[in-house]
């Protein structure tokens, strides 16, 4: 039996007037079950988040060298794996994204997730409302939403699922900051460069590599460093000419590190039912050394996860969606209970 696809649009408040103009009325991707309409029983929930660029609605995008997630999940269904409702937020911005986090620069998009839609479908569809029955997982800028959200919402989630999540900032992002630094100084300053970028934007043309990478940490910085007296309302984390660390500026990029704030939240994950991570052992933004990294701190704490390493990079990845997918279920699923290993698992080859 398929999976049911419906797309209502929900007006946010807490997008209401964002910094950006972006807008307020959204599509949210809901995926019910097979045989939802007949069934008359209640179902976890699994939240759906996408990289940089993306928005809920892309998970669906119909490939020809692969399924989309309505396709996958009809599949992991026929061999087995319990029924869940999915929720799919578009969080993105004109920027490109917002790390599913709240900035004065972005907007609340933490509170649209968490405060707005999920009490909305708690509403409308039969989901049963309580943390130990919702689960959240993503891949790269998702991959960092799920870790964020699960580690400040326990309330919330009770399980995650993290792919090739942004982590270790130093090392993910600390090493486009010179490619930045050489993009605003070419064009004059932020402010010169963002009219140009989005002008290309705005006809429709291909951006260069280099505005790609410009663009990844101008929107980084937007949801890390907000600044109102800044350029774009955006502080940077680097002197733009000598592409030295600001200290005040960066320190505040840390405090979102999820490496970082183990020391914070580190024992709300200690309570989750499933917290599993993975990566590619040849991650082209070396998304894995921040992994490994994950996976230690979690050990020194004696916080349960799952770790696993596979032989790929970072692009065309979904396929791992096999292996989190039906893990998140079953841990969500009543009476069942996902075991977790405390300890780092390295698997080469695909899943």
């Amino acid at each position: 039996m398929p999976v049911t696809i419906e797309a209502p649009e929900i007006a946010s408040k807490a997008l209401a007037d964002n910094p950006l103009g972006d807008p307020v009325t959204r599509r949210l991707p809901m995926l019910l079950p097979p045989g939802y309409d007949s069934s008359g029983r209640r179902y976890p929930v699994i939240v759906g988040l996408t990289g940089f660029t993306g928005r809920g609605l892309m998970m669906l995008n119909d490939s020809a060298w692969g399924p989309n997630l309505a396709q996958r999940l009809e599949a992991l269904y026929a061999a087995g794996m319990p029924h869940a409702i999915f929720i799919l937020p578009d969080c993105f911005t004109r920027y490109g994204g917002s790390q599913y986090i709240n900035s004065a620069a972005t907007g609340r998009y933490e509170d649209h997730v968490i405060a707005e839609l999920i009490p909305w479908a708690d509403a409308h569809y039969r989901t049963i409302p309580t943390p130990e029955a919702r689960g959240v997982f993503g891949k790269s800028s998702g991959g960092y939403g799920s870790m964020i959200l699960g580690m400040r919402h326990p309330d919330v989630f009770g399980a995650l699922a993290c792919h090739s999540g942004d982590m270790y900032f130093e090392l993910c992002y600390g090493r486009d900051f010179p490619a930045f630094c050489n993009a605003i100084n070419g064009a004059g300053g932020v402010e010169p460069w963002w009219r140009q970028t989005a002008q290309k934007i705005g006809a429709v043309e291909k951006l260069a590599h280099e505005d790609m990478e410009a663009l990844n940490i101008l929107a980084m910085a937007a949801c890390y460093s907000p600044d109102a007296s800044a350029p774009l309302g955006i502080g940077l984390p680097m002197d733009l000419r000598t592409c030295e660390r600001v200290p005040e500026v960066w320190t505040r990029w840390l405090e979102w590190d999820p490496v970082k704030l183990l020391d914070r939240y580190g024992e709300n994950l200690r309570a989750l039912r499933l917290l599993y991570m993975d990566c590619g052992s040849r991650d082209e933004f070396a998304l894995h050394f921040g992994a490994r990294l994950m996976a230690k701190r979690l050990s020194e704490r004696g916080i349960p996860f799952e770790y696993e390493e596979f032989d790929d990079g970072h692009m065309g990845v979904q396929y791992r969606y096999d292996v989190s997918l039906p893990k998140l279920a079953r841990a969500l699923t009543p009476a069942e209970k996902s075991a977790t290993t405390g300890a780092a698992k390295t698997k080469r080859g695909r899943a």
